[in-house]
């Protein structure tokens, strides 16, 4: 009887065993994107534009994963300048080698390829990614990324009867080259956003619209829709004509669910609504209107779609559905604190995602940013984060760190982390995060435009939002029994928002204004989260595929072998070394030569009274010697 019971629970055990494997196993999700640009895609008649797509998609294709999936990226870039794709909120655990950002990446050349390679790990929920250099983003290259639920944990409401990913976002008249060719030039650019489009589609009613986006539902049904914010300068508040949403995810966090009229979201944020098709058999009016923005129903600034039930045979009549003042920064405030982290939910793993709360961390780092401050440098107008405007340098901040240890590329710790500097200056500066410390950062912005901050590689606990100055003692208003946790924040004008960030992930990660005029012209930094532990368990080496830019240049490749025939087979030979191997062989070896490169940067650090000095730096370069048994050679 025992015996019989074991074998039964045995066959039990491994039928449980086999079914775990197979549920949770990871898989490898191969993507060939081709980005070019195409001429022939007009969202607006008026508009001849050159936009940016992938695989001839704009918006670009879907990115349909689950959690600790493998995605293997491999970008053509047929564009005619460089090129580095962002995966926005994905947070490249241990990673940062593949965030797609200029600090950590040295870009694809034209008519080049470039495998990107990464994992979500531990993570669910709605996201977006986009070109990040070159003011690229203004001509498209975006596209949505879903980040699944395993099977073995719960989703906090029923399964929708089909999934919509929307991305919204303001267009320009002018194309993006153009654009940025006034930004380059000007100390007074005039360049706005004219348009609102939906999935890259102009406003249902409009005579230049090609093709207004429109989702066909069956009634009785409850979809989920996947809100993004892929504009580059205005928040919107999205509604859909007599029906309700039900607020349930944010940037990969479960929200407690609140049913709203209309939902606020800024630049770069991403949401998930469920929509139930309870009215009437007809079509009725999606909209989009920017914040902070006077606009009527006829706007080119006003994105509308149809939500098309699949039994109607009229087109969606009468006014659009009201949305509240866009001035009314008072209840877009209100509603930014209502939203708040389910507690009981789970998220990437079957515990609940909101078991840990901030109420009794020790912050180990403030950071007070302010943002939104324009200065003249050079007869140019750049953004600065406390006077201090950002400058890219030609090598990737991340390979600098790792060949170079930074030196000659940037400056670190010389950035005023607490306060305003008297004279704005512009250079490369990188800030050090205690690695598995609490950071603390205040965004405060001081324009009467709405601004929104994003960090790469964390997500954030969003515990307050406030006007004025802020000080310490504002601490006492916080939520840390339940903040939200998402990796892009809004500030509102005249105002502040603090975050905490947990520093666990070690890498070079780019904090930056979502604003895509404030972050090209400037306001950015980067967070140097260093552990030294070489285990590739606490920080993953580079990659095999690494690229090479600036002072760091890939090291020659190896002289072909010249075998002597063998009378007798014999072993194969060890396998050798690959480049970055190689590299850091050579960086490990001698240094000669000298280099030198330019920075506008103070002469002696950063202070109340710096002022923009040139200084030239001169340090010892890596030459790769060519000696016998060198790697290098």
């Amino acid at each position: 009887m025992m015996g019989n019971f074991s074998d039964g629970a045995c066959k039990f055990l491994k039928f449980l065993l086999l079914f775990f494997v197979t549920v949770t196993k990871a898989e490898d999700i191969f993507l060939e994107w081709h980005v070019a640009v195409d001429t022939t895609i007009n969202p607006i008649v008026s508009l001849n534009q050159s936009i940016i797509t992938i695989n001839g998609m704009f918006p670009g294709p879907l990115i349909n994963s689950t959690t600790n999936d493998n995605i293997h990226a491999n970008v053509f870039n047929n564009l005619d300048e460089p090129l580095l794709m962002t995966w926005n909120g994905i947070q490249q655990r241990l990673n940062s080698w593949q965030d797609g950002v200029s600090g950590t990446n040295c870009p694809i050349q034209p008519g080049k390829n470039w495998t990107y390679v990464f994992q979500m790990k531990d993570q669910i929920g709605s996201f977006f990614y986009f070109p990040s250099t070159n003011f690229q983003k203004a001509a498209g290259g975006f596209g949505p990324i879903r980040v699944n639920n395993r099977i073995v944990v719960n989703v906090p409401f029923p399964k929708p009867e089909d999934e919509f990913d929307l991305l919204i976002g303001d267009w320009f008249q002018e194309s993006y080259k153009e654009v940025r060719s006034q930004l380059n030039s000007s100390s007074h650019p005039r360049t706005s956003p004219t348009w609102m489009l939906m999935n890259g589609k102009g406003p249902f009613g409009n005579p230049l619209t090609v093709f207004p986006e429109s989702f066909t539902v069956s009634p009785g049904k409850t979809y989920r829709f996947r809100i993004s914010n892929v504009g580059t300068t205005w928040s919107f508040n999205f509604r859909i004509k007599n029906h309700k949403m039900l607020l349930v995810e944010t940037e990969g966090s479960y929200t407690k669910q609140i049913t709203l009229d209309s939902l606020d979201v800024h630049v770069g944020q991403s949401y998930s609504v469920l929509v139930t098709t309870d009215q009437d058999a007809a079509d009725y009016y999606m909209v989009a209107s920017p914040k902070m923005i006077a606009v009527n129903n006829q706007s080119t600034l006003v994105a509308i779609g149809v939500l098309h039930y699949e039994n109607s045979t009229t087109h969606p009549i009468g006014p659009l559905p009201k949305g509240p003042d866009p001035f009314d920064i008072n209840l877009s405030i209100s509603q930014a604190r209502s939203i708040r982290w389910n507690l009981t939910a789970g998220a990437a793993r079957p515990n609940p995602q909101g078991t840990f709360n901030v109420s009794n961390v020790t912050l180990s780092q403030t950071f007070r940013l302010h943002g939104g401050i324009s200065a003249v440098l050079d007869d140019v107008l750049h953004y600065t984060v406390n006077n201090v405007s950002y400058r890219t340098p030609d090598t990737a901040l991340k390979l600098a760190d790792y060949a170079l240890n930074g030196s000659g590329v940037y400056f670190l710790d010389s950035f005023p982390v607490q306060h305003i500097l008297r004279l704005a200056v512009k250079g490369t500066f990188v800030a050090s995060g205690n690695h598995k410390g609490w950071l603390e950062i205040v965004f405060i912005n001081n324009q009467q435009a709405i601004d929104s901050w994003h960090l790469d590689g964390f997500g954030f606990y969003t515990v307050g939002y406030g006007f004025g100055n802020w000080t310490p003692e504002l601490r006492s208003t916080y939520n840390v029994y339940d903040p939200v946790v998402r990796s892009t924040v809004q500030v509102y004008p005249q105002g502040w928002s603090a975050v905490y960030a947990f520093l666990d992930n070690p890498g070079m990660w780019n904090l930056r204004s979502q604003n895509l005029k404030h972050w090209y012209l400037g306001q950015e930094l980067y967070l140097r989260v260093y552990d030294p532990d070489p285990n590739p368990a606490k920080e993953r080496p580079p990659p095999e595929n690494l690229l090479f830019c600036g002072a760091v240049q890939a090291p020659p490749p190896p002289p072909p072998a010249n075998p002597q025939p063998a009378p007798n087979p014999i072993p194969p030979a060890p396998k050798k070394a690959s480049a970055t191997t190689s590299l850091i062989e050579c960086l490990r070896a001698k240094t000669l030569g000298t280099w030198s490169s330019h920075f506008e940067f103070p002469a002696s650090g950063f202070s109340e009274s710096s002022s923009e000095v040139k200084v030239t730096i001169s340090s010892w370069a890596i030459v790769l010697s060519n000696t016998p048994h060198d790697h290098c050679s």
